[in-house]
Order: structure tokens, then sequence, then C-alpha cells
């Protein structure tokens, strides 16, 4: 495709990725029940692995060995922010899971300005402010301790951050899908020596059938398509708006509780939303409708002088 195509198609993809792991949220919850957090990132990613592969079969031609560093790269931040998310999540609540977690909007613009040397403008960081004040309005509930639970999401965060701001310095110049495929392979890599290392091999849990469509949604959309999707949307935007868009993902999950298990529509949800809503306008528009342009030379009056 194209660049302008590419520019075009890169939100709509990061939307979708937020969207994806927005309805992912309660499947993850499911298979984390019988699944250990380590063999469940390893399965995942090591079938994700596999499917972008024979994907990518026209592109391997393209292959490079800086591709493998590149991969474990990106796959190594990946990695870390799963996994600390995931513990974070079982000493914490959900919201607060995913309102601390979306934190990462605000650390990106100023991590690739410090790393990629690509300074975010104000819309940017008021766009990231107002993302996560509305995210908190979404998530939050009354109370607002922090616990150790809470501190691994923060941490969490920060390897989010370091994730889309390494895939913004690893990536240019390189074919995207083929370098996810390695990224992949890399975080499926991690998970299956710590799983080694700290859990017990779930023979049981993957002979119940009824752990397989979930953990079939999770390897194909959650990680395949989704974090694709993730990775070209990012190349074809800037690692800014790409954050604020893929924070999303929270307020999906709070939405589809609200459609489908009944979840009650507050005020405080409904201000959470519009400020979110406010934040993607800001962050793609820079409120752009609002600056009147300066009226043709033809049209404007001419200005009256004095003759001596």
């Amino acid at each position: 495709m194209s660049p302008k195509t590419m520019r075009l198609l890169a939100k709509p993809m990061l939307f979708a990725a937020a969207l994806i792991w927005g309805t992912s949220f309660f499947i993850m919850k499911n298979a984390l029940d019988v699944l250990p957090v380590f063999f469940l990132l390893a399965i995942r990613f090591t079938a994700g692995a596999v499917l972008l592969a024979l994907v990518c079969i026209p592109r391997w031609k393209q292959f490079t060995p800086d591709y493998i560093w590149r991969g474990a790269v990106m796959g190594g931040f990946l990695f870390l922010a799963y996994s600390v998310q995931t513990f974070g999540l079982a000493l914490t609540t959900p919201s607060k899971n995913a309102f601390l977690t979306a934190v990462y909007c605000v650390i990106v613009p100023f991590l690739t300005w410090a790393v990629v040397k690509t300074r975010s403008d104000r819309y940017n960081i008021i766009a990231a402010v107002l993302c996560v004040t509305g995210v908190g309005l979404v998530s939050l509930n009354e109370g607002l301790t922090i616990n150790s639970g809470d501190l691994l999401t923060l941490l969490c965060a920060v390897f989010y951050a370091s994730h889309i701001t390494a895939v913004a310095k690893v990536s240019p110049g390189k074919d995207i899908s083929l370098l996810t495929v390695f990224q992949f392979a890399f975080t499926g890599l991690y998970a299956w020596i710590c799983g080694a290392l700290t859990e017990t091999f779930p023979v049981g849990a993957l002979a119940d059938p009824q752990v397989y469509l979930p953990l079939a949604y999770l390897c194909v959309m959650a990680t395949t398509v989704a974090l694709l999707f993730q990775n070209v949307g990012q190349v074809w935007s800037d690692p800014a708006s790409a954050s604020v868009i893929l924070s999303l993902e929270s307020v999906f999950g709070v939405l589809f509780s609200v459609l489908f298990y009944g979840d009650p529509v507050t005020p405080r949800l409904l201000m959470g939303f519009a400020l979110i809503f406010v934040a993607v306008v800001c962050s793609e528009t820079k409120f752009s409708f609002l600056h009147r342009p300066p009226a043709p030379a033809a049209q404007r009056e001419p200005v009256n002088k004095c003759t001596p």
C-alpha cells in the first residue's frame, strides 16, 4: 500500500487494537483462572509468532540479521509490561489496574522526546493529561488508596511506554510485520523461560475443551491481530497520538461491561467519556477547526491612508 493509504489506516488500526483489548479483558480473566501467567503468555505469543510468520512468508526475503536484536528489544519491553500488569492485577482491582496502566500515555511524549528526539507539542501533552483524568473517572471507584498492586501497575505503565518508544526507535526502515514476528517470538521465549523456572506446566487445564475458545481468541485476536495493528498503526502515526488512542482499551472494557453486564451508567462515567473524547479530538486535530483562517487578500478591507 502507498504511504498515503497507510497514514489513513493508521489511526483506525490503533482504535481497532484498543477495541479488541477492551473486549478481551473478561476472556483474559477467565483464562488466568486456570492457566499460570507465564505459560499463558508463552502460549499466546508463540502461537502469534507462528501465525504471523506464515502470513508474512512473502516478506521473508527482506530479512536481515538486525531484525533479531530489534525484535528482542521490542519483545523484552512487551514481556515486562504484560507480566507486571498481570501480577499487579492479582493485587489490586481491575478498575485501578486499567486506570494506572493508562498513565503510560502521559509518559510516552516525554520518553520519546528523550530517546527518539521527537518533541511532542502542547496539544499532545494536554491530550494525555485529559485522557488520564477521563480514564480515572471511568475506572476508579471511591477507594483511592495505593497498595503493592498499584505500584506494580504503575511500573507496568513505564514498560508499556518503553515498548511504544522502542517501536518508534528500532522500527524505521524495517518491515514492521516481519519485525513483529520476531517481537512475538522473543516475548514467547522470555515467557517460556520464566514459566519453566517458576511455574508448573498446566497439563490438566489444557486438556479441558472449554479453555480452547478463549485461548484461541487471545492468541489470534488479542495477540496477533491487535499487536500487529498497534505496531503498524504506530509506525504511520506519532507515538504521542498512538498512546492516547491505545489507552482507550480500558474505556472499551468499561463500555462492554455496561452493555453486556448491566453495570450502571453514572454522571462520573459520562464525564469521563466526555473528557476522553475531548482528549482524542485534541490529539488528532489540535483543535484546528477552532482557528479561523485569515481572509484571502482580495477580500480584506483596504486600509485607509490619509493623503497629505
